[in-house]
């Protein structure tokens, strides 16, 4: 492939998930008993190596709940905000992103703790932000039924308008340690949110100075209208999931569309769609890889999971039969609208049969899949990357560790070789490896602001 690129370099993040993104990582062979999502040494290590790769960031997913059945892979996930502080003392540079919800948080609690993880990573937080579908998780709070998809994302709003606030409740020179005059932070300076609105009422300014971020980068995921309107006024970055390269250039347009249409910078916000990439030194050898994952795959949970996306019972999908005809419309669809309508048009593309299906999301959920030679992986990133797709990518290793060695090892140097990838960190902060500006405390001053 040519190396007359788009100028400027990918934006790369590791999306770390115990054993592996594809469902069956952990009954491989060379999968150890300690690659889970609890195990916090194994999770250390793989930050370890994505920080010797230079990647910008780490990313773990979370949901306030058991998700799925525990028959079909590793579960059960300690808290990421918790996983991070660990991580911050094993790592130097490396970017650490937690998802966390709006939905079943409080402001006040979750501004503190990311602007804590902020101080103690000297700058290295993110914050996936998620509203959270599903019932069961409601009944985990005290609710009957999920709140409505309109209302979780007006509530989201406003979560983020009061946690921008309260980021912003102490001025970056508030502390002034004046000990002849006996003055440890100016209380002029420090600025209580008292806010009011239709889901939260938050009166003190936060209890930790501001951060040297500033703020934690704003990270978001969802692809339904209302996620997309949300990223556009308030994310920094965005992980989202394409199958095919019209459809990532088409979002990647229409968002940063939304964006300037909200007053900002198109360039403000960074789209990583997300790639499974399983790697071979020949690409026989990535494909014999990609077969041993998908047929330790066991068909009947992957179908009960199927049926939960698609809000159907099991029986419904025969294994060896396309989707049903009539399904529901997305209109429907109360939680993860987007993953919804993805899984329906790959299935309905490419007709696929209900064990096809399973196949192909067994890899990544939705996520695109590819294996070939360390050089084929650099050679579809960078397609996307040049034909207007992408800023970056989240990487989302089959396997883990290996699959991220194998990128880290074999795929990056070929990306440095086009000049498409860092040698070295830049910057000490995410915000300066994704290239994005410490954003002024709204009580600065011209001055200070132009400083």
């Amino acid at each position: 492939m040519t190396t007359n690129h788009r100028p400027g370099h990918l934006n790369l993040n590791a999306f770390l998930m115990s054993s592996g993104h594809h469902e069956a990582s952990w009954r491989l062979p060379q999968s150890g008993p300690d690659a889970t999502g609890h195990d916090i040494a194994h999770l250390r290590r793989l930050a370890q190596i994505a920080e010797r790769g230079r990647f910008d960031s780490i990313f773990f997913a979370d949901g306030p709940g058991l998700q799925g059945d525990v028959g079909r892979r590793p579960s059960g996930t300690l808290d990421p905000l918790i996983v991070l502080t660990a991580i911050a003392a094993a790592t130097e540079r490396i970017g650490l992103v937690a998802t966390a919800s709006t939905t079943y948080n409080s402001p006040y609690n979750l501004a503190r703790r990311f602007a804590s993880i902020d101080h103690v990573s000297a700058g290295r937080a993110g914050w996936n932000v998620v509203t959270t579908a599903g019932p069961d998780i409601a009944r985990n709070f005290g609710l009957d039924a999920q709140p409505a998809h309109a209302e979780r994302y007006a509530r989201a709003a406003e979560f983020l308008e009061v946690a921008f606030k309260l980021w912003d409740s102490w001025e970056d020179d508030a502390v002034v340690a004046d000990k002849a005059a006996g003055i440890w932070a100016d209380s002029a300076k420090i600025h209580p949110p008292e806010h009011v609105g239709r889901y939260f009422s938050v009166a003190g300014a936060l209890n930790v100075p501001r951060s040297p971020q500033g703020r934690p980068l704003i990270v978001q995921a969802g692809s339904s209208q209302d996620g997309k309107d949300l990223a556009a006024r308030y994310a920094e970055a965005v992980f989202t999931a394409h199958q095919t390269l019209g459809d990532a250039q088409e979002f990647y347009r229409d968002l940063k569309a939304r964006t300037v249409a909200a007053g900002r910078d198109a360039d403000g916000v960074r789209i990583l769609p997300g790639i499974v990439p399983v790697i071979g030194s020949t690409e026989a050898e990535a494909r014999a890889q990609e077969r041993e994952l998908d047929e330790l795959i066991l068909p009947q949970y992957a179908q009960r999971q199927l049926a939960r996306t698609l809000r159907l019972a099991p029986e419904d999908l025969p294994l060896d039969r396309e989707l049903p005809a009539d399904l529901p419309d997305e209109d429907e669809i109360e939680g993860a609208k987007s993953r919804y309508t993805l899984v329906v048009r790959l299935a309905r593309r490419e007709r696929l049969t209900v064990r096809e299906l399973i196949g192909r999301l067994g890899g990544g959920r939705g996520h695109r899949t590819f294996a070939g030679t360390p050089e084929q992986v650099a050679d579809t990133l960078q397609e996307w990357y040049d034909a207007g797709a992408a800023d970056g990518f989240n990487i989302m290793p089959a396997a883990l560790p290996s699959g991220l060695e194998q990128f880290t090892e074999h795929v990056l140097p070929v990306l440095r070789e086009r000049g498409l990838f860092r040698t070295e960190y830049e910057g000490t902060t995410l915000r300066e490896h994704y290239g994005l500006a410490r954003p002024a405390n709204r009580y600065a001053t011209a001055e200070q602001v132009g400083a």
